[in-house]
């Protein structure tokens, strides 16, 4: 009883659960069921922060499926030195990268007219990304109105610099501690506020502005609505 309690108190002290410790043990014996958990814990989340890290968001279940196999076959250097949380995201925030200089070495030359096209943002000063972001129930038009901002919201995160976008992903999507942040990314906690900070900088003034395109784009009005000089059809104006 004592030593159970002695290890619980152990894996919590550096920062791995009782529960994770006891999947990753089955992990490393080689266990199917135990790996079937992790994917159906992790895929989702995993392929949401590489699809926000990729220039092409369409290689991001190639990535993730790459990131489990790495994930297989390192697991025994695992050592719980992190969560497992932590060091699944930063293999994924590694693949990611590698895949961003593959694609920049090989791929810009294939670009089309319609995947260079920076589409707007969205949004309002104080928005919650990860409230935006999420996939939660509502009316069609509420399903409407999010699915629209949700996409402003992406579009506008890849217009930041990556080094801060995966910060701010972290931070305000996935919600990880500045602690862990910093550990993923192997950086100090200075550098991941500092980050943190202009990313949110960055985001807000992209949001902002496109709310002002749009409120300008939907209160123009044509000119002959002003005038009263539209023509109803078959009537001949002089």
């Amino acid at each position: 009883m004592q030593a159970g309690t002695f290890l619980g108190n152990l894996t919590s002290a550096i920062g791995i659960t009782t529960e994770e410790a006891a999947l990753v043990a089955d992990l490393k014996a080689g266990s199917e069921e135990a790996f079937g958990i992790l994917i159906a814990q992790y895929h989702q989340p995993l392929y949401s922060l590489i699809a926000r890290s990729l220039t092409d968001s369409a290689d991001a279940a190639d990535i993730t499926q790459e990131v489990f196999i790495k994930v297989f076959r390192s697991i025994r250097g695992f050592h719980g030195d992190s969560s497992l949380r932590t060091w699944l995201y930063r293999i994924a925030l590694h693949e990611a990268s590698n895949q961003r200089r593959w694609w920049s070495r090989h791929k810009k030359q294939e670009l089309t007219i319609d995947s260079a096209i920076d589409s707007g943002d969205s949004g309002e000063d104080g928005i919650s990304l990860a409230a935006t972001l999420a996939d939660r129930g509502g009316s069609p038009f509420d399903h409407a109105a999010q699915s629209e901002l949700k996409y402003r919201v992406e579009e506008a995160l890849r217009q930041i610099p990556e080094v801060f976008r995966t910060v701010v992903v972290l931070r305000e999507i996935e919600g990880f501690a500045y602690e862990e942040i910093a550990e993923i990314l192997n950086v100090n906690i200075g550098t991941v506020k500092s980050r943190l900070t202009r990313g949110r900088s960055a985001l807000r003034a992209l949001l902002v502005a496109d709310a002002k395109n749009s409120a300008t784009s939907t209160t123009s009005v044509p000119s002959n609505l002003h005038t009263g000089a539209v023509s109803s059809p078959g009537t001949v104006t002089r």
